[in-house]
């Protein structure tokens, strides 16, 4: 099986992390709420991530809530000195399952103190606020509210690093004047390309960008490109997906999420395809459409 480490490193803050990372949310319930149907199978895909060289975990304490935190704890603590644990605060979950905003500074706190008491943990490596101004995607919205609640927790060492998430440029601008910002994770595959501009700029400074739904948003034409171009290649349209990312900018970090151990390794084996310069041309089209001019 490809190694985690393949594809190289990025930073995020003081931490450096294999590209190849693992996303937590698919952890929980249906909907992302719940405990798992299977908790051993969970616990074995978490355990063979690690095994396979993946030392970036993307986690939140509304993942359930308190589910996927919980169950990273069983399996991995203690915690590999390499590994780096992200979480994100801002929302919150009601009992019938709802996504709620939750983004006031008691808020905050309360949830980076429920990510540390879930994981088991002193500090939190890297904490993403995640904005719902919107339940549709990034909206505009003032950010220095919630980023000066976070800075102050960061001040009180119980966070390391700050990252954001779900949001437009110029909240990164914003926000990179309040504190220092080590990531952007936002919507982006190869149909979505809204932040190709984004990428490029946080590339330049030396800061990570996490796409998450690597195949979220293709329209049946865009997905028939894929899947022909997967054909070519003798690998499945989602590994194409994952290795176009990781072609497409250094600062791309990966955290495709599962809850099978075969899925995972499917996506780990991503790492070994290598896109000639004329299919990622080809792919490249696929989006060409949602590139803001």
């Amino acid at each position: 099986m490809t190694d985690a480490s393949r594809a190289g490193t990025f930073t995020l803050g003081s931490r450096t992390v294999n590209r190849m990372g693992y996303g937590a949310m698919q952890l929980a319930g249906p909907q992302v709420f719940g405990p798992p149907k299977d908790r051993a199978a969970a616990l074995a895909v978490l355990r063979t991530a690690i095994e396979s060289g993946i030392n970036h975990i993307d986690t939140s304490n509304f993942y359930g809530p308190h589910v996927t935190n919980q169950i990273i704890r069983e399996a991995l603590h203690p915690y590999a000195d390499n590994l780096t644990i992200v979480t994100k605060v801002g929302a919150s979950r009601g009992a019938d399952g709802a996504w709620n905003v939750a983004n006031s500074p008691a808020e905050l706190e309360a949830a980076v103190h429920d990510n540390l008491r879930n994981l088991g943990l002193d500090v939190l490596d890297v904490v993403n606020l995640r904005l719902m101004f919107s339940v549709h995607g990034p909206a505009a919205g003032d950010v220095e509210p919630q980023l000066t609640a976070l800075a102050e927790l960061q001040a009180r060492g119980l966070i390391r690093h700050i990252g954001l998430s779900n949001v437009l440029p110029e909240q990164v601008a914003q926000g990179r004047a309040i504190a220092e910002i080590v990531c952007v994770q936002n919507m982006y595959n190869l149909a979505q390309r809204r932040d190709d501009a984004l990428i490029d700029s946080l590339a330049a400074e030396g800061i990570a960008y996490v796409p998450f739904f690597p195949l979220g948003g293709f329209s049946p034409l865009q997905a028939d490109a894929l899947s022909h171009a997967a054909e070519q290649c003798g690998a499945t349209p989602m590994q194409v997906a994952l290795a176009w990312l990781l072609q497409r900018s250094p600062n791309i970090l990966l955290i495709p999420g599962t809850s099978s151990v075969a899925h995972l390794q499917q996506n780990i084996a991503s790492l070994a395809v290598q896109l000639p310069p004329q299919m990622l041309a080809a792919l490249d089209q696929i989006g060409a459409g949602n590139v803001p001019a």
